[in-house]
């Protein structure tokens, strides 16, 4: 379940925090046509810390509804509070959740024997397979290769979700994951920008923001990169520049909400505190969108 193109959606909320069903549906829906190998639901594209643990569990139910059994889901269940985390997996697991996608989120910086003992409880307690979710601009903890090597060896941690500061020497940093890892450990990467790299590289998964909104051209990305086709996935990837350039820039979060609504998919509203782009930032992101020829992204 945690291989090839992982996309994940937002989750759209009201400016009172009341979920959008049928929105939420909707691209649902747009992704299990597209045939995405996962979903990741609630993850920071579904701005899950800004959800109350009712509409979390709510998006759950509904997103499981429109799924019926068709395609695994991944779901953010990060919490401050162990206990909280442990709540969150249960729930997740008793609605028919795949994995959880967890993370080091605290507000008191965190030491590595502090995360150890987080996640291997939430595995533990819940007994739902964990993804390790190292996202440290967010929650500014990384996850140093000794702490990957340890949870990897934890039962029902089953893979990790890495940063894109990976970047720079991507290949080594695979390799060097790959060695410290038992075989079955599923290695992956977000970052929109880096990914096509880290398929060809040898990376089993892909954790996607824009697949979450046009998942098929970031499918046939995967689709190549794992078939062997490298000429062309870096082909296809080339031509997102553009996308990976305004979401660097901007942060994807914003861009996507921007791109949701000029393309008409669904009406998408930031969670306060979080504002939509200045007129001159929108400006740019919707020139960039307008470059590409009508239908690209269909």
């Amino acid at each position: 379940m945690l291989h090839g193109l992982s996309a994940f959606p937002i989750t759209p909320v009201n400016a009172q925090g009341v979920l959008n069903s049928e929105a939420l549906a909707h691209l649902t829906e747009r992704l299990i046509t597209a045939n995405v190998q996962s979903i990741g639901l609630l993850g920071s594209t579904g701005t899950y810390m800004y959800l109350s643990k009712e509409v979390r569990n709510q998006a759950i139910e509904v997103a499981q509804a429109q799924n019926n059994g068709r395609v695994p889901f991944v779901v953010g269940i990060s919490a401050m509070r162990t206990d909280d985390a442990v709540n969150y997996a249960t729930t997740a697991k008793a609605l028919g959740v795949s994995a959880g996608l967890l993370s080091a989120v605290s507000y008191t910086p965190l030491t590595d024997d502090e995360v150890f003992e987080h996640f291997t409880t939430v595995a533990a307690q819940s007994g739902l397979p964990l993804c390790i979710y190292d996202n440290p601009s967010t929650t500014h903890f990384t996850f140093s290769p000794e702490l990957v090597a340890r949870l990897a060896q934890v039962p029902g941690i089953i893979g990790i979700k890495n940063p894109s500061h990976a970047n720079g020497n991507l290949q080594t940093h695979l390799q060097r994951q790959r060695a410290a890892v038992p075989a079955e450990f599923a290695i992956g990467y977000s970052g929109d920008w880096i990914c096509a790299d880290a398929l060809i590289a040898g990376a089993d998964t892909w954790y996607s923001v824009l697949a979450g909104i046009f998942p098929q051209i970031c499918g046939a990305i995967t689709k190549a990169a794992q078939s062997g086709d490298i000429a062309k996935a870096k082909a296809l990837n080339e031509q997102l520049e553009p996308i990976w350039t305004i979401f660097k820039k901007y942060s994807s979060l914003r861009v996507t909400y921007e791109m949701l609504n000029h393309f008409e998919i669904v009406d998408a509203e930031l969670p306060k505190p979080l504002l939509a782009l200045n007129a001159e930032d929108r400006e740019m992101v919707i020139r960039v969108l307008q470059s590409y020829p009508d239908g690209f992204f269909q």
